[in-house]
């Protein structure tokens, strides 16, 4: 049987590392992209399964070129993809949007909304020629909710919903399947700017009382991953607070 090959984006985060693990564990061949941080991705790789096959990609997700060259090497490397996770994402420091300034709004649209496209876009030949595949993007409670202080942010999410169900109808017929994962509050470097009464405020705003760990988001991924019929769908997971 033919290995499997994901790609996953943003490899070098809590949410991406968790993926990494979970779908190695699961028997894919793996790419890690990372953009900022080697030594994370580097690190990564040590804690996976032995016997799994793993290539390092730097890219940076928010230039085609770049993304269309990640594409190139993979499939020289290892393969077409079967599986893109695109945990890659940036974060604001809470603040009112109008001290928000245009190039931080420029910034968070370059990542969370235009990555998510030309990830996209890089996958779709390697599906189309492969006869199907899967898409699982990270999008956030606040893209479905919205979140005071987080308005640039909520907006990039949400506009990453609207995107998620439009690939969805669009590729359904060549049997891609187009799905996002909402988690609520994950404690991560991406949230570095909460201190630890933050985080026991939203704990216990949270209706399961607990806060989200990497390792379920990322088994709500690999369920999506492998979900034959389930397609444009925002799968929360987030304890209740988006009911």
């Amino acid at each position: 049987m033919e290995m499997r090959i994901a790609l996953i984006a943003g490899a070098s985060g809590v949410i991406g590392g968790a993926c990494a693990k979970a779908l190695g564990e699961k028997g894919y061949a793996l790419a890690l992209q990372y953009h900022d941080h080697p030594e994370r991705a580097q690190a990564l790789v040590k804690t996976l399964p032995e016997d799994t096959p793993v290539l390092l990609c730097h890219a940076d997700i928010t230039r085609e070129n770049d993304v269309t060259a990640l594409f190139k090497a993979i499939e020289q490397r290892m393969g077409r993809v079967d599986l893109l996770v695109n945990c890659a994402g940036v974060a604001l420091p809470q603040k009112v949007l109008v001290d928000v300034s245009e190039a931080e709004m420029d910034l968070v649209y370059a990542v969370n909304v235009k990555g998510a496209l030309l990830l996209t876009k890089g996958a779709i030949p390697h599906m189309l020629k492969k006869e199907g595949g899967a898409i699982v993007h990270i999008s956030s409670m606040w893209g479905l909710t919205g979140g005071a202080c987080e308005a640039v942010y909520s907006a990039s999410k949400g506009a990453l919903n609207g995107f998620v169900k439009a690939m969805a109808k669009e590729l359904a017929p060549s049997h891609i399947r187009v799905n996002a994962v909402a988690p609520g509050l994950v404690p991560s470097p991406m949230n570095a700017s909460l201190n630890e009464e933050d985080l026991i405020v939203f704990q216990e705003e949270t209706p399961l009382g607990k806060l989200i760990t990497p390792e379920q988001v990322a088994d709500a991924v690999c369920y999506l991953a492998e979900a034959e019929m389930v397609t444009g769908q925002i799968l929360s997971v987030d304890g209740g607070i988006v009911i």
